[in-house]
């Protein structure tokens, strides 16, 4: 068995600063304590995104144990991994219904959305609004599904849940004994998922071709620290079992070979992409390539 020490050090790393930002960082302010938590609370999920694809031990049930309760108490780690998994069926991306972490929906499902709640999902369309409804718009979506099968006798959506509550208790009850106030965990909470969803922004787009559909952001900043240079989209698409730490070498070692893979589907930075698309849709809501019926 191998150890990716890379990996697993930052595991640790991660829990020793979200254990700071909860016992030690409150007593300096709670803005920065509820800051840092933020921070870790994002790189945690990006973490638990790295054990799914069987990092730092080279199989996932191992790792699992060093991740499974959710820092961002949203999404259990079950669903997160078993729908993630289905995600990376590349031939699938983007289809409203095949694809679990699609943002695009069936037009003919869309024409009948009442209009309140078209407006709200094209606001959720910006990255601005992706970052300031986007945990609420997607929490409500994600249980509502999961709600759905769990009523159709899905044992094993339901006991995921049901570890999941049991597990987030055991968070809010390390965050009770702390000096940070629980409700300011929860605003952490909810800038961490913020974080997160401009990583998921983009990382897709509609294409006719599967190669063409997945992002490359040359950046090497704090965001893409945080989202462990899964910015780098295609290379980890192409190359799932590569450990967060050579995504950078691998690319920009021939930059070129993975911008003819995805048709050149490239941005510059985090930087551009605020630019371009904080007040601005990329693409519409409804899927524009959806074969209509």
């Amino acid at each position: 068995m191998r150890v990716e020490w890379p990996t697993l050090a930052l595991i640790i790393l991660c829990y020793a600063v979200w254990g700071a930002a909860l016992f030690i960082l409150p007593g300096l302010s709670v803005l920065l304590s509820v800051a840092i938590a933020a921070l870790t609370i994002a790189l945690h999920s990006s973490l638990q995104h790295e054990v799914t694809h069987g990092h730092p031990f080279g199989t996932r049930r191992i790792g699992e144990w060093l991740v499974f309760a959710t820092l961002n108490l949203s999404i259990p780690y079950i669903r997160f991994r078993d729908t993630h998994l289905a995600h990376h069926m590349d031939a699938r991306l983007t289809d409203p219904y095949e694809d679990p972490e699609s943002n695009y929906l069936d037009p003919e499902r869309w024409v009948c959305l009442p209009r309140w709640m078209q407006v709200v999902l094209n606001i959720n369309n910006t990255l601005a609004g992706r970052m300031a409804i986007g945990p609420i718009v997607s929490q409500i979506a994600f249980m509502a599904d999961e709600a759905r099968l769990i009523r159709n006798g899905d044992k094993h959506v339901a006991f995921a849940w049901a570890l999941h509550v049991v597990l987030s208790a055991g968070v809010l009850m390390v965050v009770a004994a702390s000096n940070m106030p629980v409700w300011a965990y929860l605003i952490a909470c909810y800038i961490g998922i913020s974080i997160l969803k401009i990583r998921t922004f983009l990382e897709h787009q509609a294409h006719e071709r599967a190669r063409g559909r997945t992002v490359i952001i040359e950046d090497r900043g704090l965001l893409a620290f945080l989202f462990l240079n899964n910015n780098l989209h295609v290379v980890h698409h192409m190359h799932p079992k590569l450990p967060w730490y050579r995504l950078p070498q691998v690319y920009f070692a021939d930059p070129a070979r993975y911008l003819s893979r995805n048709d050149g589907y490239r941005y510059a930075s985090y930087a551009e992409i605020f630019r371009r698309h904080f007040w601005r849709a990329k693409d519409p809501v409804p899927h524009p390539l959806y074969p209509q019926k």
